[in-house]
């Protein structure tokens, strides 16, 4: 039976961290999977418990094939429906919505994982998404290709090492008031500044750092929500985009594909004008100087107005990454997830110490690609 609406019942966040070598993914995951059941009281009967789950996993950081195969005994898919996402969770809650809606399912279980630390490289990893003639071959990523668009971008807005600096230091004061954040500690500006190059004009403190994780989330129809919460948050609007493939034929500042899925996003939600009706933003910014380039492409600010959105208050004005956001340390191909739990949790007026008052609409955003190739974005309300 179809339904109207889909709500997140409940959400539960492994902490990060630069190496948890003493915990295999599965045991990330069980702990994830506990804490859902503890909050909610699921179960997998057969006739009213979950059968379908959503996975979100990657054969390059597990290093093997097939991923979601040596994960599905944890996340209760033995002889249940399951489906991977692979690179980009956000998705998953995406998918989840479609599958309630569509009435083949009344609820959903969505589970991600990734152990950045095991993988060799991050780098070589995101090598081979390149095309093997072209972009493999000398060296491209997702660092130098980030450095490329940081180095446009900088000079379109008047983006700043200041203003990177600013970005930085904000993104630490959240995270060390978020307990599933991997770096909390607090650094200054000049720290962020006199930082090692990694690929100029990117700095070691402007990227995030190596983070292993794991989240999930229960997602039902509007029918049965109120069986595992009386605070349901509900979906809004989901949609997503991808822009060309080849870095040379795409203007790395000009937020494209962005700018499609959040317009799409805004449509579904009823939202005429996201200035107006946006109270809080979890934007996944795997490099500082992306931060105020995806809320332009989020439409909080015009086009190369980045500089002057942060210079009067943007992010405080639209609660920006209370969470730490993923500069405060995310596994890359989940970091959509964390977005969408801690938009969740403050909907929920769950979020701790990190919680603000009278929230009614927040913005989840990903992305992955190069420089930004794809994007999703999720539009909760509560």
């Amino acid at each position: 039976m179809a339904t109207k609406r889909v709500a997140i019942c409940a959400v539960a966040q492994h902490k990060n961290d630069s190496d948890l070598w003493h915990k295999r993914f599965q045991g990330m995951l069980l702990d994830v999977l506990e804490e859902l059941q503890a909050q909610t009281g699921f179960t997998f009967d057969e006739e009213t418990g979950v059968n379908t789950i959503v996975s979100c996993s990657d054969d390059f950081f597990d290093a093997r094939t097939i991923s979601n195969n040596g994960v599905t005994d944890v996340l209760g898919a033995q002889y249940r429906g399951e489906e991977k996402m692979a690179q980009e969770g956000l998705n998953a809650v995406g998918y989840a919505q479609a599958v309630i809606l569509s009435g083949y399912a009344d609820m959903v279980l969505v589970m991600g994982h990734c152990k950045e630390s095991q993988s060799e490289s991050r780098r070589m990893i995101a090598n081979m998404g390149f095309d093997p003639f072209y972009g493999r071959a000398v060296g491209l990523d997702n660092l130098n290709a980030a450095a490329l668009q940081a180095r446009a971008y900088m000079k379109k807005a008047g983006l700043t090492e200041e203003h990177l600096a600013g970005i930085v230091v904000r993104a630490r004061q959240f995270a060390a008031r978020n307990p599933y954040a991997n770096a909390r500690e607090i650094v200054e500006a000049g720290k962020v500044v006199a930082s090692p190059q990694l690929c100029d004009p990117i700095r070691q403190l402007h990227a995030y750092p190596v983070s292993d994780g794991a989240v999930g989330m229960l997602l039902a129809s509007e029918e049965r929500a109120a069986e595992f919460t009386d605070k349901p948050v509900w979906i809004a609007g989901f949609a997503n985009c991808m822009d060309s493939y080849f870095l040379g034929d795409r203007d790395l500042t000009a937020n494209f594909a962005l700018k499609q899925a959040a317009g799409r996003a805004y449509r579904k939600a009823g939202i005429a004008d996201p200035r107006k009706e946006i109270d809080l933003v979890e934007v996944m910014d795997a490099y500082a100087y992306q931060q105020p380039l995806w809320l332009e492409g989020l439409g909080l600010c015009g086009d190369g107005e980045g500089a002057r959105f942060l210079d009067q208050g943007g992010q405080e004005k639209y609660s920006v990454n209370l969470s730490g956001g993923m500069l405060a340390g995310n596994p890359v191909i989940i970091a959509g997830l964390y977005r969408a739990a801690e938009a969740a949790l403050q909907l929920k007026g769950e979020a701790g110490e990190r919680q603000v008052p009278d929230l009614h609409r927040a913005v989840a955003h990903s992305t992955t690609g190069a420089a930004g190739q794809f994007h999703s974005v999720l539009i909760l309300e509560r």
